[in-house]
This record gives structure tokens, C-alpha cells and sequence, in this order.
């Protein structure tokens, strides 16, 4: 029993005389139940009688309980405002007045009259309208809502409320303030982000429709080999699954089991990857100068498929072990895996390079569908110098800003370099070792967003 418990049982009343008309019935009933035993007992069908009587007894109890039970679980009546779910209990501890924002959609018969009856009923909850789309379909139009909604009133009782005025298909689910940006704002941050880098464009796809896996299929796999991935210009969308052609070759994917997409989402999305094809490859050229404890001055900057040449150099001079504990294969196809790595389409890459402009040192940030995958490979004269630690920080930053929950590494339990670096983000890390495999998890979304890493002792300068 919790204190909770014992205190409401220590303040409830005793009331006695509930007791004696309970004890008062209890023996009028044995008393007319023996009454009724020894008139029909004597008869001739009488036991037949008594065990018809216990069985239908029997029967009612039961009955009885199920009942009592099932309905111990339902709302209990509410006023005109609703009903409350037991399993959807509203927040009590919320202060008087105290607000909380929700995304909803629902569908709604495509007649005079059908959205003003809902408003009615959002009106009568206390709920305000900040924002409102619409999407037509063939039958019938979407409606998106932002809504401040009272704290107390439960996501249920909303649900209820919206079909009774009648909205049907209806999702819901809590927003936050970076939600109360307009669609039309929104759309053309995405679009500036998206001109801007082309690697923006799966992440723009998913700001743009909320929570949705994405995957970029390549039209030629990292063996040369044709995937016979392709998709029309047009693009084809199916209930929760749209196809888009990549500008770059190949399909991108975007999945939403939980909410099939309306036709405009996907006129803004082939808005997008129009926007990507139209600009053609394109990333970033800012670097930053780092100096090393000895002096010597490296530059980390973006890389994209321009520096082909420059990686397969510096894959040249790389060890087999160094190698080997990058790609976890063989040695011999590491060069295969470049082109794919420094495609802006499926991730970010940066760069470190010397003085002289040699290349020494990659790291990757891979879009893996929901997941976020973080690599690393520096050239052997070149490492133990910070120069893997800071390229992970860097990259670590990238996924915090683009609003990744984790990263993850695959490296091998002997690569105590990927250890250490991973163990210097002071982030909540999470191992997994499976066939000399480790799998290191850095969880993002328990630390606040900060702003790019400054590590000592580097001095560092922007050209």
C-alpha cells in the first residue's frame, strides 16, 4: 500500500449505520431463502427447483461482475465538455490556465459547413486555432491543426470531441514551439537550406513531413553493379510511401506507416528534389585552420566527390590495418566505397588536409534511414595527434543541428583510437559487441544543442 493510499483510507469516514442495514439485510435474505427451501424442497420437483434457482443465481453474479469490472474502466460521466479515459488521465498536476501545444489531423466531409462545425467544438474545449492547412483530396479534405490546448483536457477526450463533430482518421500528437512557424515560412527555410547544401535535401524531406524514414537508393551499387533502382520523373506515391528520382541517379524513399501522405505533401516534396536537380551538386567551401600541439597547420573542410582523387591518394597510404579497421572487409574494395561515401546524398563528409593541401584524414556523417552513422579514417603518420577527436566532435555537432536523437560507430574492439574518441564527447554511450563487432551508440537527444566543439589546445582560425 502507498502512502498515497493509506492517507485517503485514513481520512475516510466510518459510517455504522451502513453496517447494521447491510447485516440487517444479509439475514433477511438467509431468512427468506430458507423459507423458500423448505416450501419448494417438500415438493415433488422441488431439488430440481433449488438447483435451477442456484444456477440462474450463479449466472446473475457472475454477469454481475463482469459488468461491474468492464465498466470500472470506462469514462465516468463528465459534463458537457467531454469524458475522461482512465488509461488517458488528463494532467493534474498542471496549473490552472496552463496550456500545451498539439498537432492534429483529421479528415472531414468536403461540404459547407463541415469546418466551422469543428472549430464549434475545439471553441467549446477551450482550445485556440494558431494554425490551420488544408490538404484536398479526392473525397473529402485534411485539415492540420497547431492547437494550444488546455493542459487538463486528455488527447482522448479530444479524439472524442473531433468525431462527434465529424472529423474521422484523426492523429494527434505534441508539438513544441519551433511548430509555430507558419507552412509557407517553413517551406522556404527548407528551400533555402536545400539550394545552399545539397546534402540538406533528406533532411529538409523530413522537417518538411514530419516523422518519416528516408532512404536513398543508389542507382549503381559500391561493386559497379546496376541496382535497377529508378523511379519516374514524377514520381509515384502510394497511400505511406512515396518514390521521388534522385537528381544524383537512384530513388529516394519516404516512408510514414502511421499517416498516409496527401497530394500536396508530395507536390512540395517533388518541389524540393526539383529545386536539388536544378542546382546541381553543390556543398559548402568553408574551412576552419587548426594548429597542432607541434605546430604544423591543418584545415578541415567539406568534402564532396570532387575530392575522389585526393581519397583514393590518401587510401594509398594508408595501412592494411588502418584500413582494415575502417572498412571491415577487404582491403582491396576500400576504394570502391568513396564515390558512395562522398555523395552529399547520403550524408556529410569533412575533410582534413596539410598545409600543402594533402589529404589526411576523413570523417563521414551517413544518413542510415532513422539512424546516424559516424565514421573515421586518418592516415597513419598522422594519427594519436587529436586530429580523429576533432573530426568526431565536428560531426557529432552536425547531427545535433540537424536534429538527430543518436550516432552510432562500427568499428572492432581492438581500435582503441575509435574508443577513446568516442568516450571523449562525454555523451551517454551505449556498447554492443557481436563477433568482434563493437557497436558504440552515443545518445544526442539528452544533452542540449551547443554550438561547433572548441578543443584546446588547438588555436583555430576561419578563412
Amino acid at each position: 500500500m502507498t502512502d498515497v493510499t493509506s492517507a485517503k483510507s485514513a481520512r475516510r469516514p466510518h459510517h455504522w449505520r451502513r453496517d447494521v442495514i447491510e447485516l440487517a439485510a444479509l439475514f433477511t435474505a438467509v431468512a427468506v431463502a430458507d423459507a423458500i427451501a423448505n416450501l419448494i424442497g417438500h415438493q415433488p420437483d422441488g431439488p430440481y427447483l433449488l438447483v435451477a434457482s442456484a444456477v440462474a443465481l450463479t449466472a446473475t453474479a457472475a454477469f454481475h461482475t463482469w459488468w461491474a469490472r468492464r465498466h470500472s474502466h470506462a469514462p465516468p460521466p463528465a459534463p458537457a465538455s467531454g469524458t475522461t479515459d482512465a488509461s488517458d488521465a488528463p494532467d493534474t498536476s498542471a496549473a490552472p490556465g496552463e496550456t500545451v501545444l498539439w498537432r492534429m489531423r483529421t479528415t472531414v466531409r468536403d461540404v459547407p459547413g463541415s469546418l466551422a462545425a469543428l472549430c464549434t467544438v475545439l471553441a467549446r474545449h477551450g482550445i485556440d486555432i494558431l494554425t490551420l492547412q488544408t490538404h484536398p483530396l479526392a473525397q473529402g479534405t485534411v485539415d492540420e491543426f497547431l492547437l494550444r490546448v488546455p493542459a487538463s483536457l486528455p488527447a482522448r477526450e479530444l479524439s472524442r470531441a473531433v468525431a462527434a463533430a465529424g472529423g474521422s482518421s484523426t492523429w494527434t500528437e505534441r508539438a513544441d514551439t519551433h511548430d509555430l512557424v507558419d507552412a509557407p515560412t517553413r517551406v522556404l527555410g527548407l528551400a533555402t537550406r536545400t539550394a545552399l547544401d545539397a546534402a540538406e535535401l533528406p533532411l529538409a524531406l523530413r522537417q518538411l513531413l514530419g516523422r518519416c524514414t528516408i532512404h536513398s537508393l543508389p542507382a549503381v551499387s559500391v561493386t559497379g553493379r546496376a541496382t535497377g533502382e529508378t523511379a519516374p520523373v514524377e514520381g509515384v506515391l502510394e497511400e505511406t510511401v512515396m518514390r521521388l528520382r534522385d537528381p544524383s541517379g537512384g530513388v529516394i524513399t519516404v516512408e510514414r506507416p502511421h499517416l498516409p501522405f496527401t497530394p500536396t505533401e508530395f507536390a512540395r516534396a517533388r518541389a524540393l528534389v526539383e529545386l536539388d536537380a536544378r542546382l546541381g551538386p553543390r556543398v559548402p567551401r568553408g574551412e576552419h585552420v587548426l594548429t597542432l600541439p607541434e605546430g604544423n597547420e591543418i584545415t578541415v573542410r567539406r568534402a564532396d566527390r570532387a575530392d575522389l582523387d585526393a581519397a583514393v591518394a590518401m587510401h594509398g597510404r594508408c595501412s592494411e590495418q588502418t584500413l582494415r579497421l575502417r572498412y571491415h572487409g577487404p582491403v582491396r574494395d576500400a576504394d570502391r566505397y568513396l564515390d558512395h561515401l562522398l555523395s552529399p546524398r547520403f550524408g556529410r563528409t569533412l575533410a582534413v588536409q596539410t598545409a600543402s593541401g594533402r589529404m589526411v584524414a576523413l570523417g563521414h556523417l551517413l544518413w542510415d534511414g532513422d539512424e546516424t552513422e559516424v565514421a573515421l579514417l586518418v592516415e597513419d603518420d598522422w594519427q594519436r595527434r587529436g586530429i580523429g577527436s576533432e573530426l568526431l566532435a565536428r560531426l557529432v555537432a552536425l547531427a545535433e543541428e540537424a536534429g538527430c536523437e543518436n550516432v552510432y560507430a562500427v568499428t572492432q574492439a581492438s581500435n582503441t583510437g575509435m574508443v577513446a574518441a568516442m568516450r571523449a564527447l562525454s555523451l551517454p554511450l551505449d556498447y554492443q559487441i557481436e563477433e568482434g563487432t563493437l557497436v558504440i551508440t552515443a545518445r544526442l537527444a539528452a544533452t542540449p544543442a551547443r554550438p561547433l566543439p572548441q578543443l584546446p589546445p588547438y588555436e583555430q582560425a576561419e578563412r
